[in-house]
C-alpha cells in the first residue's frame, strides 16, 4: 500500500458533479492498494496516516500530527500511484492490486481511520472517475508506505 499525503488547508472530492467528500486544514491521501497488502500492512498505513507529523508545532517544526492537530482526512484512492513506470512511455499497472482486493483494502484503511480519527475522515468514491481539488500547505507532499 502507497499513500502520498499532502498537507492542505482545504480539499474536496466531486463524482458527476456532486461533492462526495471535502475537509478543512488536514491532509489528503492519494492511496493505492499493491497486491498481496496484509491486514497489517494496512493497519500501520493508518497509524502513520494519523500519526506521521507534518503540522507545525510552536516553534514552526514539523513536530504535530492529524491527531494532534484534529485536521481532517481525506482518503481518495488511486491505483495509478502504484503504476510501474520505469520502462517505456506508457505505464504498466501490474503493480496495483486488482479492482476487488483494492476495493477491499482501501475500505478497511477507512474503517480504521474512522474508528481512530473523531475529527472526521472522508472519502472519495472507490473507482469512480473522480476531480479532486486541493490548496496544497507549504506544499508539503509525502509518499508513505507502511
Amino acid at each position: 500500500m502507497l499513500a502520498l499525503i499532502q498537507r492542505v488547508t482545504e480539499a474536496s472530492v466531486r463524482v458527476d458533479g456532486e461533492t462526495v467528500g471535502a475537509i478543512g486544514p488536514g491532509l489528503l491521501a492519494l492511496v493505492a492498494a499493491e497486491p498481496g497488502d496484509t491486514d497489517a500492512q494496512i493497519a500501520r498505513m493508518a497509524e502513520r496516516l494519523l500519526g506521521y507529523r507534518v503540522f507545525a508545532d510552536a516553534l514552526g517544526r514539523m513536530n504535530r500530527s492529524l491527531v494532534d492537530t484534529q485536521g481532517g482526512l481525506l482518503l481518495v484512492s488511486q491505483f495509478t500511484l502504484a503504476a510501474d513506470t520505469r520502462s517505456g512511455m506508457r505505464p504498466s499497472f501490474t503493480t496495483a492490486a486488482p479492482p476487488d482486493e483494492a476495493e477491499r483494502s482501501f475500505d478497511q484503511l477507512v474503517q480504521i481511520c474512522r474508528q481512530n480519527h473523531a475529527a472526521g475522515v472522508e472519502t472519495g468514491r472507490f473507482g469512480a472517475h473522480m476531480v479532486v481539488r486541493l490548496v496544497n500547505d507549504g506544499p508539503v507532499t509525502f509518499l508513505l508506505r507502511p
